[in-house]
């Protein structure tokens, strides 16, 4: 196995396969020495070009492509030919590209995976091959792994079951690993578990490319991913593993069983909340307000509300509120309507969000068996909002138009991926607050003109958090994944809001900062896990030296001839 991640690689291959394999291809890159010593010439045009021209050409290519998709197509293409190159045209063009290789494109990439699959990149573990799942992961061609993105496919961004589609997440997910903390491209794995499809436009489809049966469902799924964890922490014993895009019914019961059984998170649930967390603490330190004074409504019940959820209560627990106290200050709305003690279908999980009826019912509402957003907006008076429900246009004109009423400068966050699943557009929100809400998105929304104004619209995306945690992590080598490391980044985070300075600034930082937070993050969760005894390390000491020492940015090794 070839370890590519140093900066002299020795090879033993053909031309053919030199210019084939992704990490070693550098195209018109290839020194005048390399192409003697492993007979490039007349494969490549003559000019030998810098990484500096080789980004501007492809820069140029990339910008005349008009289509979303196409520019997905072009860096994934790139990304299969010359990953270095791929890697160091994003980071210079990052704001720019992280939309074609994340969100909002990866979603619309997603659901015509099997039309536009072209090269394999990562590993499919198919239910139906189960009994071959060991001999699969024994013959990846991987020295190490340091990461796995691993998802099912069954609810991917808000556009639910995509089935075999789901591997554009994992993909898009592990390549801003290697953007912005750093993880060397040969050190991560993304992994599809094909466990079949409720999708009936997939299972009609004859060029679908994944298996055409329902989902597995019931012990039959459990003892498949039973099969899976043991598989893969046999070949990769010191590996994360990051779960991602799962279904509600198994989002929340995975990350429970299997973190202390396998170094894990769930970044849909404690990513998105350590984001959303620091989106609201930005908003408020600019504010100069606590977190614990607030009133907050979310709409969406399921796995990423309650993650939110969940860290906000232990913010408000460590600025001094009882636990009870900082249950009360919820207001979940979910399918039923507001979560209360009273309604006969509450989750486990939502139970200690339920507010006490005795508190709600002289409200006067339209439907007392159906208490909406807008009541809560009405009666409650909650600063901040947030949205996780994937359905469109729900954070209404009156509702916004309320909350404006009594509050100077509403927090308002309609989280919802891709941008046709949002609760509502910031253009909107903004005409309705009259200017003065604080908005974070989940898809990127960039700037809104607002009379004389240009708004800027930050978007609360988990990018600014996993990376950095995952890199401390693996600096940490940690056994287990406490939730106070999302915490504590969350808390980094918000210390470089650029609204905390200048109140009509972003809240969140540029994408062009983003390293160096990640390297920030991941020197404070690695020292974190150490001193926590998460780690197999017993020293912080050095542990700046033991992030740095992994860090790859993306420039050309020497390669010779074994």
């Amino acid at each position: 196995m070839l370890d590519l991640t140093k900066p002299c690689i020795e090879v033993d291959l053909d031309p053919d396969q030199i210019l084939t394999t992704p990490l070693l291809n550098k195209g018109t890159g290839f020194t005048q020495e390399e192409r003697d010593e492993l007979h490039l010439h007349g494969l490549l045009p003559p000019h030998i070009s810098s990484i500096e021209e080789q980004v501007l050409r492809r820069y140029r290519n990339f910008t005349s492509k008009r289509k979303d998709i196409d520019k997905y197509i072009f860096l994934k293409d790139l990304q299969d030919r010359n990953e270095v190159l791929f890697y160091r045209l994003v980071l210079e063009h990052c704001e720019e590209m992280l939309p074609y290789v994340y969100t909002p494109t990866v979603g619309e990439a997603s659901l015509d995976y099997s039309n536009l699959y072209s090269q394999n990149r990562g590993i499919y573990l198919s239910y139906d091959l189960k009994d071959k799942m060991e001999d699969i992961l024994q013959h990846v061609s991987m020295p190490s792994v340091d990461v796995i993105v691993v998802t099912d496919g069954s609810r991917i961004l808000g556009l639910g079951d995509v089935g075999i589609g789901g591997m554009t997440i994992p993909i898009g997910k592990l390549a801003l690993y290697t953007l912005f903390g750093g993880i060397h491209p040969q050190r991560t794995l993304p992994i599809l578990l094909d466990v079949g499809t409720d999708n009936p436009k997939l299972l009609e489809d004859p060029l679908y490319l994944g298996s055409k049966h329902p989902r597995i469902t019931g012990k039959t799924y459990n003892d498949f991913i039973d099969m899976f964890i043991e598989k893969v922490s046999k070949r990769f014993p010191k590996v994360l593993l990051q779960w991602e895009d799962f279904s509600k019914p198994h989002a929340r019961p995975l990350l429970d069983r299997y973190r202390k059984k396998i170094c894990s998170f769930n970044d849909d649930i404690q990513g998105t909340a350590a984001v959303a967390l620091a989106a609201i603490l930005s908003a408020l330190n600019a504010e100069n307000q606590k977190l614990k004074d607030q009133k907050i409504a979310i709409l969406g019940g399921g796995s990423a509300g309650l993650g939110i959820a969940d860290y906000l209560v232990q913010e408000m627990k460590a600025e001094g509120l009882s636990e009870k106290e900082a249950y009360s200050r919820f207001y979940i709305v979910d399918i039923y309507g507001l979560i209360h003690n009273k309604l006969s279908s509450i989750e486990e999980g939502q139970k200690p969000f339920a507010q006490d009826y005795l508190q709600i019912q002289s409200w006067v509402v339209k439907n007392p068996n159906y208490i909406s957003l807008e009541d809560v907006v009405h009666h409650a008076q909650p600063r901040i909002l947030l949205g996780v429900s994937a359905q469109p246009q729900t954070f209404t004109q009156p509702i916004i138009e309320t909350m404006a009423s009594y509050c100077r400068r509403p927090i308002i966050l309609p989280l919802s991926n891709p941008t046709s699943r949002a609760e509502a557009d910031p253009k909107d929100i903004i005409a309705w607050s009259e200017g003065r809400a604080i908005i974070a998105t989940g898809s990127p929304a960039i700037f809104v003109p607002y009379k004389q104004e240009v708004i800027p619209i930050g978007q609360c995306n988990n990018v600014y958090v996993f990376p950095g945690v995952g890199l401390g992590i693996i600096a940490a080598k940690a056994t287990y994944v406490p939730d106070e490391v999302f915490l504590k980044a969350a808390s980094i985070l918000s210390e470089y809001a650029p609204m905390i300075n200048n109140p009509k600034a972003s809240i969140f930082p540029s994408l062009k900062d983003l390293r160096n937070i990640a390297r920030h993050i991941g020197i404070e969760v690695a020292r974190l896990l150490i001193e926590k005894g998460f780690s197999t390390q017993t020293s912080t000491k050095g542990v700046e030296n033991l992030v740095d020492s992994i860090i790859w940015y993306p420039k050309y090794s020497r390669i010779t001839r074994r």
